[in-house]
């Protein structure tokens, strides 16, 4: 079992993000993983800075812990030519430290440019196949040309390359998106502890590491922690389908204006009981996930990372599919 630290780029501005990276770093976690947002999910989060600048500074910063996106999008907002060179560097400057998160994005980020965001899952993830096409074929070397149904490429090539190509996590949620993490991708990442995404991942011949984020909130009361989750990250509790649709935060705004406190602590651990973190995770082990994310919404990230350190650590790498939680 292998831990990450979630950096969410919509709540801390990010020299914050740094520091808390390697801070993460110092407390054992063996990974952290960032988000890619253009806009925040709601307003008063008040930060999206640029991923991939961010995560070449932790690099810069660290020495040991791995660097993921969770999740980019290489399909709207930006090309996957530039994902294969952005995630190329990065495997250079990190040693190699680096996991490619992917995903078929949201409208709430991906209309920015433009382009229009597809209206269809099915389209979405005829995109999505195609750009992990282009950057596996830019990562095999030399000029290329692609021409897909929705995505090309023209007489590309990415000069530096490292030694060996990033592994690349795809985002499921289902059994379409759990085939293209199978057949295109090296490993699965999710959101959802659903056996079914793990089950569909594997009946497709799926074997790579399985990423899931897990909710939590620290504080040293209960209360306190689900009023911070409450504040900022509400927008979870919405579901998948709504999450990739509405345009802007203040969709999210009024979509979450009915979520309450107690629909909070029915997803989230909460506050200083370590037995529920443990519980709540153990649902994403069952569910058949063997990388956990730390997603803390909590208003204390240093006070949660000090709480995983002395508490969470040791028996989370200890669990397993069924094991006991206390």
């Amino acid at each position: 079992m292998e831990i990450g630290y979630k950096l969410a780029s919509e709540a801390f501005a990010p020299g914050e993000l740094v520091r808390q990276a390697v801070a993460a770093e110092a407390a054992g976690f063996d990974f952290v993983e960032m988000s890619d947002h253009f806009h925040p999910w709601l307003d008063n989060q008040g930060h999206s800075s640029f991923t991939w600048t961010v995560l070449g500074a932790i690099a810069a910063r660290t020495e040991r812990i791995q660097l993921a996106t969770g999740v980019t999008c290489p399909t709207v907002r930006y090309h996957p030519a530039i994902i294969a060179q952005a995630a190329a560097t990065l495997a250079l400057v990190s040693d190699g430290r680096f996991v490619l998160g992917v995903g078929s994005g949201e409208r709430l980020n991906e209309h920015v440019v433009g382009r229009g965001f597809p209206d269809t899952v099915r389209v979405r993830h005829e995109m999505l196949s195609e750009a992990l096409e282009i950057i596996r074929l830019l990562w095999s070397g030399g000029y290329r040309s692609y021409e897909g149904k929705h995505l090309r490429l023209e007489d590309a090539r990415v000069f530096d390359l490292p030694p060996e190509p990033p592994l690349i996590a795809v985002a499921a949620g289902g059994r379409n998106s759990a085939r293209i993490a199978a057949e295109l991708g090296d490993g699965l990442f999710a959101t959802e502890q659903k056996p079914e995404i793990v089950g569909h991942y594997r009946e497709a011949g799926g074997t790579g590491p399985r990423y899931a984020e897990v909710p939590m909130a620290w504080a040293e009361d209960e209360h306190s922690a689900a009023r911070a989750a409450l504040e900022t990250s509400r927008w979870a509790l919405t579901g998948w389908k709504v999450m990739s649709e509405l345009p802007n935060p203040v969709n999210f705004e009024a979509a979450t204006a009915t979520v309450r406190e107690e629909d909070i602590l029915g997803k989230f651990a909460c506050g200083p009981d370590r037995n529920r973190y443990l519980h709540v995770a153990q649902q994403f082990v069952d569910a058949g996930f063997d990388r956990l994310v730390m997603q803390n919404a909590g208003p204390d990230p240093d006070g949660f990372i000090d709480f995983y350190r002395r508490e969470l650590d040791e028996p989370l790498r200890r669990m397993t599919p069924g094991s006991p939680t206390s």
